[in-house]
């Protein structure tokens, strides 16, 4: 048997008089409404510093950058006996320090910001850090710690995409890196 109420009820007309009648207060409605609750909006350098220092990280970080690329665009680099060009070398450094110090400003929007964000700074340190060393002295000595720090880059990359595991993480990382 259908019920007469929600028979009236599929009639446009009757249920916009019926939702009338309930808010005026003639009718109860059948459910309780939740209470609303008003999100105040809160500035962007609010939310930034709730996720950790990175923000600020990469200001410094961008400064510094800016400063070596300065240093190295009006300095002569040492001559080297091999095929070596240190101002390639200085040019690679200075554009991944500063392609990685914008992902690092991103760092705050990801799941886990701290995994990403330890990961671009080591890297920037490790890679960057003895690439500059290398372009500005001619000093091979540390360029074995280079290809960890471009190590510890990817794995900053691929902390900013969500995973399930790190394991799944791992292994999406090592089959693009394997060559066919």
């Amino acid at each position: 048997m259908v019920n007469w109420m929600d028979a009236l009820m599929i009639n446009t007309v009757t249920e916009g008089t019926m939702n009338l009648l309930r808010s005026v207060g003639v009718f109860k409605s059948k459910t309780d409404t939740p209470p609303t609750t008003i999100m105040l909006k809160a500035p962007l350098w609010q939310l930034a510093q709730e996720a950790g220092p990175f923000v600020r990280l990469a200001g410094l970080s961008g400064a510094a950058a800016v400063i070596l690329g300065a240093m190295g665009a009006h300095r002569s680099f040492p001559e080297t006996e091999g095929k070596e060009d240190l101002r390639k070398i200085f040019e690679t450094a200075n554009r991944f320090h500063f392609l990685h110090t914008l992902a690092l400003v991103t760092v705050p929007l990801c799941r886990r910001p701290y995994i990403a964000g330890a990961f671009f700074i080591a890297g920037m340190g490790m890679f960057c850090g003895t690439c500059y060393y290398h372009a500005f002295t001619g000093d091979r000595k540390l360029r074995q710690v280079t290809p960890l720090g471009g190590t510890c880059l990817i794995l900053g990359w691929v902390a900013m995409v969500e995973y399930e595991s790190w394991l799944d993480a791992l292994i999406v990382m090592f089959t693009v890196m394997t060559p066919l």
